[in-house]
């Protein structure tokens, strides 16, 4: 592990260095008619280095030993949007305390790599915390599983007393559908 992480140090302080060099010694270029829209592709690679060299952990890093419960869509009190206003998302979007996880930050929780994704997909143990909730406090949190009780049904096989959860980034915007 420390090996990785010293290679990806290693290989952000030489494009830190060799990037505004190569960018010195470029020809310039014409100037555009107009600005280019920004790129709206994830890049998860270079948000797991950002993420380690801006104080984010590397996933498997953990942070946080968290207790968990589950939400679905149908429950009594159960809205469609979180508390951002974006639409919830089936096992991917998350309750939290902001005192202790701010909104709009990923996270991962190891735990649940590898659970079925409503899709058919397996998850990579990625959330987003856009909610919150009243009961929400402290280390804390609430894992919206999707439409129906018989959604909870991926998330009823890990012990939710102990989750390992780390920060890795933050969001702009929505998270992901």
């Amino acid at each position: 592990m420390r090996r990785k992480l010293a290679g990806i140090l290693a290989t952000a302080v030489i494009s830190a260095f060799a990037a505004p060099a190569i960018a010195a010694t470029a020809p310039e270029a014409p100037p555009a008619a107009a600005p280019a829209a920004p790129a709206t592709h994830a890049d998860p690679l270079g948000d797991l280095i950002t993420s380690a060299l801006s104080g984010g952990a590397l996933p498997g890093s953990v942070e946080w030993k968290m207790k968990a419960t589950m939400y679905h869509a149908g429950a009594k009190g159960i809205r469609a949007f979180d508390s951002l206003g974006c639409r919830v998302a089936a096992m991917r979007t998350v309750a939290v305390d902001p005192k202790v996880i701010p909104r709009r930050t990923v996270i991962f929780i190891k735990e649940t790599v590898g659970l079925p994704m409503p899709n058919g997909e397996k998850h990579d143990g990625y959330w987003y915390a856009s909610d919150i909730g009243g009961a929400i406090k402290g280390l804390k949190l609430d894992l919206f599983s999707g439409v129906g009780a018989s959604s909870m049904k991926a998330l009823r096989g890990i012990d939710l007393s102990s989750l390992s959860v780390s920060k890795v980034g933050e969001f702009k915007g929505c998270p992901p559908q």
